[in-house]
C-alpha cells in the first residue's frame, strides 16, 4: 500500500477458540462413600465474526494485528462444574469488505450493510466430563473427552467502498473541493497534485430520508493502467458506484486540455473495467470562475458533444443545481440510499 492511513486489502489469520477438556474427577465429602463421578465438561470455544460497521472506513486495524484469534473454552471442573464458553470474537470491517481465500481464488462472504455479520470460523465444542459415561456396570468412569480445535483460515480481505456516486478526475482538478462542497466531508485541499492519497467519503443530505454518500478516489493521470502516478490502485472503490461524475478543470489551470483530460480519463477507466466505463456519468465543468474557463467550455461542448454541469467549487456556483440534479437522477433511477436513515 501507499498509504499506512488507509488499508483496502491485507490478510489475515484467523482463529476460533478450542473447546475446553472435560474433567476426570469423583465426589469426595464427608460422611458421602462413593460419590461418584462428577467431572463437569468443558466450555465451547468462542467463535469469529466479521461484522460491516458504517463507522469504519479501512481495514488498517487488521494490517497491524494480522492475527485474530477468539477465547478458548476453560476446561470443566469436579462438582460438575462446566467450563466458561469463550467470548466470540467480533471485528468491524468496513461496508463493502470482500472475505476471499488466501490466494483469493473462492469468495467466502461480503458485507455491504451496517450490521452484516458472517460468522467466518467456529469455537470448538467443549469436552464431556466423566459424569457421563457412568453406568449400572462402570460405575467409576474414569473416561473423558477434550475440548475439540476451533476452526483456522487464512484469509484475504478486500475493501470496495459502498458509494452512490464516484468522482475521478486529474489531479488538481478540484475533486476535493467538489466534495467538500456537496458534502459534509473535510478532505486535505491544497495547490498542488496528489493531495487525495486515498479514497474518501462524503454524505450528502436533502432531508432526514434521503442522504446519497460520494467517494473521491486519487487523481488519475494517463497512463495510469502502466502504474503512473498512483496507478488504477484506488479505482475499485468506484466499482460499486452507480453514477460516475468526471470533474474536469475547465480553465486548464496546469497547462493540461480539458478535452484532452476527459477522454484521458474515459480511456483509464476503460482499460481498467469496460463494466465501470459504461456507467451513467456525467462531467462536471469546474473552476467557472476562472476567466479562462468560459471560452473552454464552449470548446469542450463542441468537441465532446457532452452537457457539462458549470460550477465553481470555490465560490459555490453551480454546486446548488448540481445537487438538485443528482438527487432526481436517483429518484429517476431508483438508487437505494447507501447511507442509513
Amino acid at each position: 500500500m501507499k498509504s499506512r492511513t488507509f488499508v483496502d486489502t491485507v490478510t489475515v489469520h484467523v482463529a476460533a477458540g478450542g473447546g475446553g477438556n472435560g474433567c476426570s474427577s469423583f465426589r469426595r465429602e464427608k460422611f458421602v462413600p462413593r460419590g461418584g463421578p462428577d467431572g463437569g465438561d468443558g466450555g465451547n470455544g468462542g467463535s469469529v465474526i466479521f461484522q460491516a460497521d458504517l463507522h469504519t472506513d479501512s481495514l488498517i486495524r487488521l494490517f497491524y494485528q494480522p492475527e485474530q484469534r477468539a477465547e478458548r473454552g476453560e476446561h470443566g471442573r469436579g462438582k460438575q462444574q462446566h467450563g466458561h464458553n469463550g467470548h466470540d470474537l467480533v471485528i468491524a470491517v468496513p461496508c463493502g469488505t470482500g472475505i476471499f481465500s488466501r490466494d483469493g481464488s473462492q469468495q467466502i462472504g461480503e458485507l455491504l450493510h451496517h450490521g452484516d455479520r458472517i460468522v467466518i470460523t467456529r469455537g470448538g465444542k467443549g469436552g464431556m466430563g466423566n459424569c457421563h459415561f457412568k453406568t449400572s456396570t462402570h460405575q467409576a468412569p474414569t473416561e473423558h473427552t477434550a475440548g475439540e480445535p476451533g476452526e483456522e483460515l487464512d484469509l484475504r480481505l478486500d475493501l470496495k467502498t459502498i458509494a452512490d456516486f464516484g468522482l475521478v478526475g486529474f489531479p488538481n482538478a478540484g475533486k476535493s473541493s467538489m466534495l467538500a462542497a456537496l458534502t459534509d466531508a473535510r478532505p486535505k485541499i491544497a495547490a498542488y497534485p496528489f493531495t487525495t492519497l486515498n479514497p474518501i467519503l462524503g454524505t450528502m443530505v436533502r432531508d432526514e430520508w434521503t442522504r446519497l454518500r460520494l467517494v473521491d478516489v486519487p487523481g488519475l493521470i494517463r497512463d495510469a493502467h502502466k502504474g503512473i502516478g498512483l496507478g488504477h490502485d484506488f479505482l475499485r472503490h468506484i466499482e460499486r458506484a452507480t453514477l460516475l461524475i468526471f470533474v474536469v478543470d475547465m480553465a486548464g489551470t496546469d497547462g493540461r486540455s480539458p478535452v484532452d483530460d476527459y477522454r484521458n480519463l474515459k480511456r483509464e477507466i476503460k482499460l481498467y473495467s469496460d463494466d465501470i466505463a459504461k456507467r451513467p456519468a456525467i462531467v462536471v465543468a469546474n473552476k467557472m470562475d476562472v476567466p479562462a474557463a468560459t471560452g473552454e467550455l464552449k470548446a469542450f461542448k463542441r468537441k465532446t458533444r457532452t452537457k457539462p454541469f458549470p460550477v465553481s467549487a470555490v465560490t459555490g456556483d453551480g454546486i446548488d443545481a448540481l445537487k438538485k440534479h443528482l438527487f432526481a437522477f436517483c429518484a429517476k433511477h431508483s438508487v437505494v440510499p447507501s447511507s442509513p436513515k
